[in-house]
């Protein structure tokens, strides 16, 4: 990949553009992000960078993170990633990533994890239909019929069956940068992203 960071979703605005069209947009606080480890092809076989996100106090972490953040010299994060960017021979460790390595105009992906709604029925999870409210039926959200009768008398796999709802990872791919703040680490792209706010996401330059 050309270009990617970490960043916290901040929430949703709006913004208008200079022929007065307002569009929705989505407010990313994007790094910084130092480099904490450099991968090489002769030690590790591939190139790649590790990354951390978010200064955290050290009753958040675990001791061999606390080691291996205080062996980069950076201080302890919550988040750690591994980037394997094009260029990752150009970073050393203690380089920070930030918000201006995007500008206005480019096409990126932006993964992160959605909302959880438990367990939920298939109405809601599937946007199945429900049952009618006449003729003396009283089943309106159950689960109607499910398989065949006799042949072969099982319900198949991959069946829409209520379920858990949520809290999966997913990415919405090749959407445009309006906006860089560099000063505020801040990073603006159409419309919606995946994760409630103050999730975490990674942004990378997309792959369509």
């Amino acid at each position: 990949m050309k270009k990617a960071i970490l960043g916290k979703k901040i929430g949703m605005t709006q913004m208008f553009l200079s022929d007065g069209t307002m569009i929705p947009v989505t407010v990313i606080e994007a790094g910084p992000c130092p480099v904490v480890q450099k991968k090489t092809v002769g030690n590790d076989g591939y190139e790649a960078i590790q990354v951390g996100f978010c200064e955290c106090r050290e009753t958040l972490s675990n001791k061999p993170m606390i080691g291996h953040f205080k062996k980069a010299g950076q201080k302890v994060m919550r988040y750690c990633k591994e980037l394997k960017l094009d260029d990752a021979a150009n970073y050393e460790v203690g380089q920070v990533i930030k918000a201006d390595m995007f500008e206005v105009g480019d096409k990126v992906d932006v993964s992160g994890r959605s909302k959880g709604h438990g367990f939920q029925g298939a109405i809601k999870r599937w946007n199945q239909s429900r049952g009618r409210k006449t003729h003396g039926s009283h089943s309106y959200r159950v689960a109607g019929s499910l398989g065949a009768c006799t042949y072969p008398g099982e319900v198949f796999k991959t069946k829409h069956l209520p379920g858990h709802m949520g809290s999966e990872n997913v990415t919405v791919q090749n959407i445009e940068v309006v906006r860089v703040d560099a000063d505020r680490n801040l990073i603006l792209v159409k419309g919606g992203i995946p994760g409630a706010k103050g999730s975490l996401v990674f942004i990378k330059s997309t792959v369509k």
